[in-house]
Order: structure tokens, then C-alpha cells, then sequence
């Protein structure tokens, strides 16, 4: 039940956040819609994230929380601090030296990472200019990401889980600030926005420095040397860098032959941050909270508590994936019609916007499913399999998102909409890739409980999606372009709140969950 509490405490806090993102991309589509200027920012603001998750969350942290972990429960905090000292040290170096060098030479890196700009010397120019602007935030966010590991190690959840919602909260009123200024839709949003994604990286590295050294260790930067915690940090941090660098080259892929469709950059942003709603929730909550469960518990010999931790993580994941899913493949337009459409996002918009999301939507149990079932190797070390199979992820992703882009284009589709199918069915493929692997090894075992309640969440959700189709259709009208917006929110609500009600009570009363439980869930921790 801790973990339970460890994902409810983490997950609540996303939830925060992602509604607080949802604020600022509302304003941002009202502002920049999807023109020039919102392409430009988009692909400035995905560059940096990119790296950041190459550095900080893929491979730095599937390598140093295991380590940091097994200091920490067998040699005490002492040991753990120098080690997390060392690797910072090695880190902050790579990272200067790399930023430094592709702020540099971003005029060069934007032709390879958008290269339908190029026609459009003005966007190519202000995307190149507000990426140099933005680019810091990739050293402070890697940073943050190993603060992170520490404090999550330590069972301290919370200055992680809540450092997000800074990033949304200065970018809304960056924003704000543009729209006020009269600046929407001109360059000038561009680069306040990449200005707030600058501030916004600092004020969440000083927020973790200070919780990490609250929670008793106080990190001092040192000189970097190559001792042997480090090379073993590098030795198990490399395949995890290849593996997250091969997930990170098909988000490349995907803006590469995006920009070659106008709009389309924006059309995957917007549904890329609708289906992160419920994958930030479930999906980061179980990576944060389990990888260090899962590496302490293997760690201490308990490997019982450790196939339970796995078990509870997977029913926690679909419990709130396959309902989330149903719904948004079901109501993915009339969400994007209450959301965005108003300002510079035109009615035209929202139909695309709403294919690309209804095909992230089939995806969207396999890629929590990953964040459940990847925690098991890097827990024991195992950083290889994993990188073998986004290898195999990457290829069908690449390959699958050419075709369908230019297939889609010829049969006079949305072109766009091939991107995102393409890296569902990649998804799919990697996902059943890890489960079969640690089941063949005996690494994981479906228990009696999860046996039981799997068949029930899924007939629950679709018969969630039952009734969420019949509302949808009965609110047809008030949900129109045509309508007001009070109506239309109005409208979705009730959808929303009926597939809320029919899907709790059918989980309670199938014996899925209990009120017992849910009590429990949001009962604070002594």
C-alpha cells in the first residue's frame, strides 16, 4: 500500500502540472495557433527537452538511481553522497561542453532537425534563434534529473513530482505577458517563451538543490574525476544512453518529416500533450516511485516484495490507462474543439489535431506498459535489453513513419496522422518485447489478484466507452464549433464525469477496488 501512496503522491502532483501545461498550451494556441511562429517554438522547445531527456531521465537516471540506491541501503548516506557528488561533477562537465557546442553550431543542426523550414528562411531563422535562447534549460533539467534520483532513492517524492508545474507556471506567464503586449502571433511570443523556458529551467534546479539538502545531504560540486563509481556509472550509462537515444531519434524523425507538411509540427504537439496527460500521471509516477523500490528491494534479497511492487505497478498502470484511452480515442475532437479552438487555432485545425490524438490514444497502454516493465532491468543492472529493443522500436518507428507519411500523403490524408501511428505500433512491439523477456527469465509473474482484475478493468473501460459514445452523441450539439464556449464545456464535463461514474462503479462493484482502499490511497502517511 506505500506504493500505492508513493504513486497517488507523485501521480497527484503530475496531475497539477499536466492541468497547468493544458492552461499554458491553451494560451499558447490561442496565441500562436499553428502558424509560423508556434512551429518555430515548438521544434525550439522540443531540441533541448530532447537532449534533456538523452542526459537526464533516460540514461543517466537508469544508471545512477540503481547505484545510488545500493550505496545508499549498503554503505550508508555517507557513501551515497560522495558517489552522487562524483557523478554530478562528470555530468555538469559533459553538459557545459555540449550546449556550449550546439548553441554554436545550431545554425547548422536546425537543417538536419527541421529541415522543411528551410524553404522558409524567416521561421528557419527565428527556430534557430529561439533554440540557442532555450538550450540551458537541457543543463539544468539534467541536473534536476539526478536531484531527482536522489531524493526518489531516499522514498521523497514530492520536490520532484512538484517541480514541473514551476516550468508551467512561468511559461503561462510568459504568455500572458505576450498577449498583453499585443504580441500574438509575432516573432516577439516566440522569444519571451523561450525566455520563460530559460527561467524556468534555474528556478527548478534552485528548488531541488534546496529539497535535496533539506532531505540531509548537501551536495558540494567538486572536481570531476574518474573514480571507479564513475566508471561504472559509464559503463551501465552507456547502453542506456544508446537506448534512450534511439527513443529520442524517433521523436527527431518525427519532427524531421513533419516539417515538411505546414502545421503538422503543431497539429503532434497539441495531441502529443493531451495523451501525456494520463502517461505523465500513470506512466512518470510508476518510473519514479518504482525503479528505486524495485532496486532497494532487489538489493535487500526481498525479490517477493519486489514481484509484488511489479504486480501492483501494472494493475495501478491499466487501471488508469485503458479507461483514459478509450475515452480520448472516442471524444479526441470535441476535447481539442474545448480546449483549443479559439484565437489562431481555427476550426480547420481541430480535426487534425484530433486524428493524430485518436492514434497516440491506441498507444497509450504500451507506453505506460514501458514505464512499468523497463524499471525491471535497469533495477538489476540490466541496462542492454532494453537498448536492444528500442533498437527494434527505433527501426519499425523510422521506417513505419516515412511510409505512412507519404502513403497517407498520396491516398489524400492526413499526412501527419502516419507519424503517430507509426510510433503507436512501435510502442506496441517494444512493450510486448520487455514483458515476454522478464517472463521467459522468471523476472516477472502475473499473481492471483492481477490474474483476477486484469479481464475486469478491461471490460469496465469499454463499457465506460459504451456510455461515454451514447453522451457523445445525445451532446452532439452542444458540443458544435458553432456553440458557446460555456455550453461546450459544459457539454464535456458531462462526458467526462459519466465515464468517471460508470467506470468507478463498475471497478467497486466487480471487486477491483474498494472504498476500503481508496481511502487508503488518499490517507496522508505517517
Amino acid at each position: 500500500m506505500k506504493l500505492y501512496k508513493a504513486f497517488v503522491t507523485v501521480g497527484g502532483l503530475t496531475m497539477v502540472s499536466r492541468v497547468l501545461g493544458f492552461v499554458r498550451d491553451i494560451l499558447i494556441a490561442r496565441a500562436l495557433g499553428s502558424g509560423a511562429v508556434a512551429d518555430a517554438f515548438f521544434v525550439a522547445f522540443r531540441f533541448p527537452n530532447l537532449f534533456r531527456r538523452l542526459f537526464g531521465e533516460g540514461a543517466f537516471n537508469a544508471a545512477f538511481v540503481p547505484l545510488f540506491a545500493k550505496r545508499l541501503e549498503g554503505e550508508g548516506e555517507a557513501s551515497a553522497k560522495e558517489f552522487a557528488e562524483q557523478a554530478m561533477a562528470g555530468l555538469l562537465l559533459v553538459l557545459v561542453l555540449f550546449s556550449a557546442l550546439a548553441m554554436l553550431a545550431m545554425p547548422w543542426l536546425m537543417a538536419v532537425l527541421a529541415p522543411g523550414f528551410i524553404s522558409d528562411t524567416d521561421k528557419y531563422e527565428l527556430a534557430v534563434r529561439l533554440t540557442q535562447i532555450a538550450f540551458p534549460y537541457l543543463t539544468c533539467m539534467s541536473l534536476v534529473a539526478l536531484l531527482s534520483g536522489v531524493l526518489n532513492s531516499m522514498h521523497r517524492y514530492w520536490a520532484a513530482a512538484a517541480a514541473p508545474i514551476l516550468l508551467n507556471v512561468v511559461l503561462i506567464a510568459a504568455i500572458a505577458l505576450a498577449i498583453v503586449l499585443g504580441y500574438a502571433s509575432k516573432p516577439q511570443s516566440g522569444y519571451i517563451l523561450a525566455a520563460g523556458v530559460f527561467v524556468a529551467g534555474f528556478v527548478q534546479l534552485a528548488m531541488l538543490w534546496v529539497a535535496v539538502k533539506r532531505a540531509g545531504l548537501d551536495l558540494r560540486i567538486v572536481r570531476p574525476r574518474y573514480t571507479d563509481g564513475v566508471r561504472r556509472l559509464v559503463q551501465l550509462g552507456i547502453p542506456g544512453l544508446i537506448s534512450g537515444g534511439i527513443t529520442q531519434i524517433n521523436i527527431v524523425v518525427g519532427t524531421i518529416i513533419a516539417s515538411m507538411q505546414a502545421g503538422a509540427v503543431s497539429y503532434l504537439y497539441y495531441a502529443d500533450r493531451l495523451y501525456q496527460l494520463p502517461l505523465g500521471i500513470v506512466g512518470v509516477a510508476i518510473g519514479v516511485v518504482l525503479l528505486p523500490d524495485l532496486a532497494r528491494r532487489l538489493r535487500a534479497g526481498d525479490h517477493a516484495a519486489a514481484m509484488d511492487s511489479q504486480n501492483r505497478s501494472l494493475e495501478f498502470a491499466l487501471l488508469l490507462t485503458l479507461p483514459a484511452a478509450v475515452a480520448l480515442l472516442l471524444a479526441a475532437e470535441p476535447i481539442i474543439r474545448v480546449l483549443f479552438e479559439r484565437g489562431a487555432f481555427l476550426p480547420a485545425d481541430t480535426p487534425k489535431t484530433a486524428y493524430a490524438l485518436m492514434a497516440f490514444a491506441v498507444g497509450l497502454p504500451a507506453f505506460v506498459l514501458i514505464k512499468v516493465f523497463q524499471p525491471a532491468f535497469f533495477a538489476r543492472e540490466d541496462t542492454r535489453t532494453p537498448m536492444y529493443y528500442a533498437g527494434v522500436n527505433m527501426v519499425v518507428n523510422v521506417v513505419g513513419s516515412i511510409a505512412l507519411f507519404f502513403l497517407f500523403r498520396h491516398l489524400g490524408l492526413m499526412p501527419h496522422v502516419g507519424i503517430a501511428l507509426a510510433t503507436t505500433l512501435a510502442a506496441w512491439i517494444n512493450a510486448a518485447m520487455l514483458i515476454l523477456t522478464l517472463r521467459r527469465l522468471g523476472d516477472f509473474q502475473s499473481d492471483r489478484r492481477l490474474t483476477r482484475n486484469l479481464p475486469l478493468i478491461l471490460l469496465a473501460s469499454l463499457a465506460m466507452g459504451a456510455s461515454v459514445y451514447g453522451v457523445l452523441i445525445w451532446l452532439g450539439p452542444y458540443l458544435a464549433s458553432d456553440a458557446r464556449l460555456t455550453v461546450k464545456v459544459g457539454a464535456l464535463i458531462a462526458v467526462v464525469g459519466t465515464g468517471v461514474v460508470v467506470f468507478a462503479a463498475l471497478t467497486i462493484t466487480s471487486g477491483v477496488l474498494s472504498l476500503t482502499q481508496l481511502r487508503r490511497f488518499t490517507r496522508r502517511q505517517r
